[in-house]
């Protein structure tokens, strides 16, 4: 399928405060992404290159609504006030579109004042928590090696207090990998979260070898197949939303997923850095993916070139045979590249993703013939 790239919506995640955050997670792939810019003493998006984004970012999409993500880092390292000024800018460009805006936090710096700027403001606030305490503090500390988990539940009931609406937003990593059920019971009765998402670790090590805190291929199988079993027999479809579970309906449907991993190609989602540079990808932010710097280049020339077609075309020009041959390639679509680490370039997870799409595929076979009959197919 063929689709001119004006057919979607432009879309660029901000990093206001580019890598800098307030906790030092294990696994974290961003953490690193600082020492691109060593020489710059100070990550802090200036007040002249947020309007120069906003001015540009509203005037390249095509469509009515405009969605704004704010991703670090560390987001709320920034003050209010630069957010502030973010929406003002966004009111005096907005030409009649409706502007939205999504915001990435750890939760930690939550208080009463970003809570209501929040609600009065109505963004959606993405909240990263790894499940039950145990299983969040193992990786996801401080630069000190102290615990986070009680701040982050702090700010969760901060946002629930000001009716915010948030997302959860999950690690899966070889600890909580083994505990589905206390994972997603956890979400769905301790923290009443309705919107969860959850990503598995693949990282590697300097020599290239899998990263320890890897979730397992079959321990992801595993993992995704009884939590699919709970939200089906508890009677939560339709009530709890699972991204990945709405995505692998959504292929199984012919229809677009909502999620880039699970999307036929690659090169929706750019991402721009504190001083302007933009890139490929929020997982690909290394220098032979930049894309070029908004204050030399449109933005629009940068997403919509032949740099970002052609890292948008990898995700299928470089699938191995044996995928291409797959039952489920129509599934995963080889899932994201940078997972492809397998010495036969298959995806480290593939395993784990076959388990889950035989165990899921006559529930998926027979809502899809619901949703083709409710459609009159």
């Amino acid at each position: 399928m063929i689709l001119s790239p004006f057919s979607r919506p432009l879309y660029v995640m901000l990093k206001p405060i580019g890598a800098h955050c307030n906790l030092a997670c294990e696994y974290c792939y961003y953490l690193s992404k600082k020492h691109l810019y060593d020489e710059v003493p100070r990550h802090v998006m200036s007040e002249a290159l947020l309007e120069e984004f906003i001015q540009q970012y509203i005037g390249a999409q095509t469509g009515d609504e405009v969605l704004f993500t704010w991703h670090g880092g560390e987001t709320m390292m920034r003050p209010l006030s630069f957010y502030r000024r973010a929406i003002e800018l966004q009111k005096r460009y907005a030409n009649g579109k409706i502007i939205s805006n999504c915001i990435q936090t750890n939760g930690t710096l939550v208080t009463e004042e970003w809570a209501r700027f929040l609600h009065d403001e109505h963004w959606l606030v993405g909240v990263s928590i790894d499940g039950p305490q145990e299983f969040h503090d193992y990786y996801r500390r401080t630069p000190q090696g102290r615990p986070s988990w009680a701040k982050v539940r702090r700010g969760i009931d901060l946002l629930n207090r000001f009716h915010v609406e948030w997302n959860a937003m999950a690690v899966v990593n070889n600890l909580n990998g083994d505990h589905p059920l206390e994972f997603y019971r956890f979400f769905r009765d301790e923290l009443q979260c309705r919107y969860l998402q959850f990503t598995p670790i693949v990282e590697r090590m300097p020599d290239g070898s899998p990263a320890p805190f890897n979730v397992g291929a079959r321990q992801w199988g595993d993992f995704l197949c009884t939590i699919f079993d709970e939200w089906v027999n508890h009677g939560d479809v339709g009530v709890m939303f699972v991204q990945l579970f709405d995505a692998t309906l959504c292929n199984w449907c012919g229809m677009v997923p909502g999620v880039c991993t699970m999307a036929h190609s690659c090169a929706h989602a750019g991402v721009m850095e504190f001083n302007g540079d933009v890139y490929a990808c929020d997982h690909f932010v290394f220098p032979e993916y930049k894309l070029g710097n908004i204050n030399e280049t449109p933005l629009v020339e940068m997403m919509y070139g032949e740099k970002q077609s052609r890292f948008g075309r990898i995700k299928q020009d470089s699938l191995p045979d044996v995928c291409r041959e797959c039952e489920w390639l129509f599934a995963c679509n080889g899932e994201c590249p940078k997972n492809r680490i397998l010495p036969d370039g298959r995806n480290y997870l593939c395993e784990g993703y076959k388990k889950f799409f035989l165990h899921v595929a006559p529930w998926m076979d027979g809502m899809k013939e619901k949703l083709q009959a409710s459609n009159g197919l």
